[in-house]
């Protein structure tokens, strides 16, 4: 693969799909989609293959100098490959979703997907960090473009609020990367998240970088654009939003605020962490109260994002790899409930809890599969849930054990109102005629929750696949993170083996 642009290539299938589904009757448009999603997928597929685990940092790099220091530089590193690899898998599954509840300007509509495929990906390539951030807002236009035209009644309100929101937070961190750049002389992202800052002035680009990706994780109190983003939203937008676009944040974070500024990251690692407590325990209880399928799986998010910005702001490789793996997992099992959520709203038309009931006996596989991206949600071993929850448990512990405390309550609260909502929707009695004539998955729905359901299954039976590819790059970001590790609450040590003769005194002196 040496010298093929296998990245560029990514980048370039989507957006050329994007250009002749403008074009093209509906029918038409809905094939190139899937066919150009499906030919990312097998280009991810070969970049998973040849990325080189334990080898270079950066790989299959491509750079060309354009002008005044700004260059096209692509290359990924294992956090990045993870992340494209997510997105390139869930992409094919969101045309799937859209396949028959999307009737209006089915061109455009694809397009609008396809497009942003190609900014997601371009966002975990770029190397040049004005390339990053044009490919960071420019995200932003198809996304309102999905939610304002085929959202729901109040689309145009949820897609003002998602894009003010998400904007305005970015116009401080482009004053900061404007800074940066004049200061290292560079706009390489690999020179400067090696360069020394001034910690004076790192605080200040901190909160720049913080005010953009606490809005894109997002993180409480500006969580507030998610839920009314979520419930407007297509089913395909929904999947789309929680899977890759809130993980744009927490990229954010292991790209930029935690190598770039440790010193400032130290320093506002208990903001970070009381910011996400309250997020942990409020939009959970605020979950367990409502009426409205999406928006309940919307406040989930907030709180299982919160666990990732406490993981990330650890200071150790557990919480590091464990809010990778909570991103991974995160981004496959709230895809798969927001899917679920559209199969049955496909067929009823409403997202209202209390329209439903015993679908058990009339949906025996759909409560399966729904079964499982609950069981994932909650945690249960076994499941993707688990294995990034406990490594970041794991390592909130070691740097505060009060909230590593408060996160596991997060889990109990999680537990109970995943188990309530799908006793609901599934247990108990038929009360409504019209949901018990609903018939069963079809082939289409089988195609995409399917896979969702192996993947799932795959990294919790099997996590060390998504962790060696990361785990140099972890083990890198850790010790330049050493310098500024504030010192935590949990005393842990090791315990020491002891002498053989002194093994063999006790073992005398017990006979």
């Amino acid at each position: 693969m040496s010298g093929f642009p296998i990245l560029s290539l990514m980048l370039l299938v989507p957006l050329a799909a994007a250009l002749a589904c403008l074009y093209l009757d509906a029918k038409s448009a809905r094939t190139v989609a899937l066919l150009a999603t499906l030919a990312n997928l097998a280009l991810g597929v070969v970049l998973w293959l040849n990325f080189d685990v334990g080898g270079a940092q950066w790989q299959f790099q491509e750079r060309h100098e354009l002008f005044s220091g700004f260059s096209y530089a692509l290359g990924i590193d294992g956090i990045a490959l993870l992340l494209i690899e997510l997105s390139v898998f869930l992409m094919p599954i969101c045309i799937g979703a859209s396949w028959n509840s999307i009737e209006k300007r089915v061109g455009e509509y694809m397009a609008a997907f396809l497009l942003v495929e190609t900014l997601m990906i371009g966002v975990f390539t770029a190397q040049d960090i004005f390339l990053f951030y044009m490919f960071f807002e420019a995200g932003l236009i198809p996304m309102y473009l999905i939610i304002g035209i085929w959202g729901g009644a109040d689309r145009i309100y949820a897609s003002y609020k998602f894009f003010l929101y998400t904007l305005l937070g970015s116009v401080l961190m482009l004053v900061a990367m404007l800074w940066m750049v004049h200061t290292a002389g560079t706009t390489f992202i690999p020179t400067l998240m090696s360069y020394a800052f001034d910690p004076q002035v790192q605080t200040w680009l901190w909160l720049a970088f913080f005010a953009s990706f606490a809005v894109k994780m997002p993180m409480w109190p500006v969580h507030t654009w998610l839920p009314a983003a979520h419930v407007q939203a297509p089913t395909a937008g929904s999947v789309i939003l929680a899977g890759v676009l809130l993980k744009m944040g927490g990229y954010g974070f292991i790209r930029f605020s935690l190598p770039m500024f440790p010193e400032a990251s130290a320093y506002f690692a208990p903001l970070v962490w009381g910011l996400s407590m309250a997020a942990v325990v409020i939009t959970s209880l605020i979950a367990l109260v409502q009426d409205d399928m999406k928006k309940l799986i919307a406040y989930s998010s907030v709180a299982h994002m919160a666990v990732v910005t406490i993981g990330l702001f650890a200071f150790n490789v557990q919480g590091l790899e464990g809010s990778m793996l909570v991103m991974l997992s995160h981004g496959l099992v709230s895809g798969a409930l927001f899917l679920c959520v559209g199969i049955i709203y496909d067929r009823l038309h409403t997202r209202e809890i209390s329209r439903y009931g015993g679908l058990a006996i009339n949906m025996p596989r759909y409560a399966l599969f729904f079964l499982l991206f609950t069981m994932a949600s909650i945690g249960l071993p076994g499941t993707s849930g688990f294995v990034g929850e406990f490594l970041s448990l794991g390592g909130i512990y070691q740097a505060s054990s009060w909230t590593a405390l408060i996160c596991t309550t997060g889990i109990i609260l999680g537990a109970a109102y995943m188990l309530y909502l799908y006793r609901r929707v599934v247990f108990g009695d038929q009360k409504n005629a019209d949901a018990a004539a609903m018939a069963d998955l079809d082939l289409r729905e089988y195609l995409m929750v399917i896979p969702l359901g192996l993947a799932v299954l795959w990294m919790g039976v099997y996590p060390e696949s998504f962790i060696a590819p990361m785990r140099a790059d972890i083990a890198a970001l850790d010790a330049r993170l050493a310098r500024a590790k504030p010192e935590g609450d949990a005393k842990l040590a090791m315990g020491k083996e002891k002498p053989a003769h002194e093994e063999a005194a006790a073992h005398e002196g017990a006979h």
